[in-house]
Order: structure tokens, then C-alpha cells, then sequence
């Protein structure tokens, strides 16, 4: 009798151990990525014939809830010293690579009388004058392209002439959303962001210089006990088709050598 109690937990086991296998894995990645990964994981779902739980959202939000054992598989960051801070916790299987770097933009919806320009002159007349009300950034304490958007404002002697009309987003999506959506008379937000067709048309924008904020190195990193699923993403994410994706919305891909 107690040998067919333990067969039965035995086989209990395994087939929980083989539906936890068959599961979706999920993956946490930078909301600048949304709408670039949405178009890499559906090729890979065609491709592949497996599934993937997608989640959008702050870099530094994400960080936190790895680093407290949330059960996420694999993690694309917008900063990479999160990666390399997950590495030292012990939580991602080595220190990943870099996927991109990003870049950022000025935005002004339709209809907004903010004059976009590379150097941020348009801005500054608008911030003397009363144009400007609300202006549109993520939140610099965890979002990697709203500490990006805080140093151009600080370089371009703009940031302390906006306070009190920064309207910060809880991640860079949610930032272009208000930019976009006419909210806000203008933002700074990722260029991947921009390029999609659902803002593009709701607004112009510009290029803002490399040289007014630090490099947005994006990398991503396995977490420990990552399944076969997230494994095979990770690869994919690596290969040509992907890579185009990634350059088609505006990210800078890295030369192997700079991995």
C-alpha cells in the first residue's frame, strides 16, 4: 500500500512537473520594446508553434520584482546595469547580452504649438512663453528613458524651467500615450515608440542628439530556471529576422563583438 501511495505522488509530480513545462513562460521586457516585440513574438509563435505571456512595462519596476523571486523567465531591460545586478544577486544565469541601444525623441501632438526641433530651441521659447502647461516624460526613478529624458532637459538648461509641468508617466509607453493622446503639449519619449504607426500619425517629432544623455544600452539576460520555451525566444531574439524588426523601429543593434 505505501509503495502505491508513492507511485501515485510519483506520478502526480510529473504531471505537474510537464503542464508547468507546457505553460507559456513569461517575459518581462522594457515598454519601449512593445511594440517591436509584439511583431518578433508573433513571428515566433508562427514559427515555432509555442506560446509567450508578453508583459510591458518599467525596467526598474521589472528589476524589483525579479529580484523578490517573481516568475519571470526572461527579462530585456532598457538599462543593462539591471541585468548586471540581477547577475550579482545570483537571480539571471549569466550577464546576458546587448540586444540595442536606444534613442529618444521630442514629440508634439497635432494641434500643439510646440515647434520641435533637435537642439530643444522650440521647447524653450515654448516653456517662457505660455505654451507649455503639461510635458510628458517617464518617471526617472525607474524608467530608463525618463532618467534619458531628465538628462536632455538638464543639458539643454531646460529641466528646473518645467517643473511644476512634467506629467510623468509610470513607464515610457505610458509617457508617449500623453504625448500622443494631445494631454500634454508635448513629451520626450522613445524612438521606437514613436515610429509606430498608432502615435506617428498623432503628432511629429525629432531625433534628439545621442550626445545629450548617456547611452541607452538595452541588454537581456535568462533568469535562473528559465524553461525550453524562453530559452528558444532567447535565442530567436537573437537571429537576423528579429534583429531587422528591432532596426525596423529604430533601435541601434549592437555588433557582436559589442556583446
Amino acid at each position: 500500500m505505501i509503495f502505491y501511495k508513492y507511485l501515485f505522488f510519483l506520478v502526480f509530480l510529473l504531471s505537474c512537473g510537464a503542464r508547468a513545462q507546457g505553460e507559456a513562460p513569461a517575459i518581462a521586457a522594457a515598454s519601449d520594446l512593445k511594440f517591436a516585440l509584439e511583431d518578433i513574438a508573433a513571428r515566433f509563435r508562427a514559427d515555432n508553434k509555442r506560446e509567450l505571456r508578453l508583459s510591458f512595462g518599467s525596467s526598474g519596476n521589472y528589476f524589483r520584482q525579479i529580484e523578490q523571486g517573481a516568475p519571470f523567465q526572461l527579462f530585456l531591460s532598457a538599462d543593462e546595469n539591471f541585468i548586471f545586478k540581477l547577475h550579482d544577486s545570483g537571480r539571471t544565469e549569466d550577464r546576458g547580452i546587448l540586444y540595442a541601444t536606444g534613442r529618444i525623441v521630442l514629440f508634439a501632438p497635432t494641434n500643439s504649438p510646440l515647434a520641435v526641433d533637435a537642439r530643444m530651441s522650440g521647447l524653450k521659447q515654448a516653456v517662457d512663453g505660455t505654451a507649455i502647461r503639461r510635458f510628458a516624460i517617464a518617471n526617472p526613478e525607474h524608467a530608463p528613458y525618463g532618467r534619458a529624458a531628465e538628462q536632455a532637459l538638464r543639458k539643454s538648461a531646460l529641466w528646473d524651467a518645467l517643473q511644476g509641468k512634467l506629467v510623468l508617466g509610470e513607464n515610457v509607453s505610458q509617457a508617449a500615450q500623453f504625448a500622443a493622446s494631445g494631454s500634454t503639449q508635448g513629451g520626450i519619449f522613445a524612438y521606437s515608440l514613436a515610429l509606430a504607426p498608432g502615435i506617428a500619425q498623432q503628432g511629429r517629432y525629432v531625433l534628439l542628439p545621442e550626445d545629450l544623455h548617456a547611452p541607452l544600452r538595452q541588454r537581456m539576460a535568462l533568469v535562473k530556471g528559465a524553461g525550453e520555451t524562453a530559452r528558444l525566444f532567447y535565442a530567436y531574439l537573437q537571429q537576423p529576422a528579429a534583429r531587422k524588426i528591432l532596426a525596423h523601429y529604430g533601435f541601434v543593434l549592437p555588433s557582436e563583438t559589442a556583446k
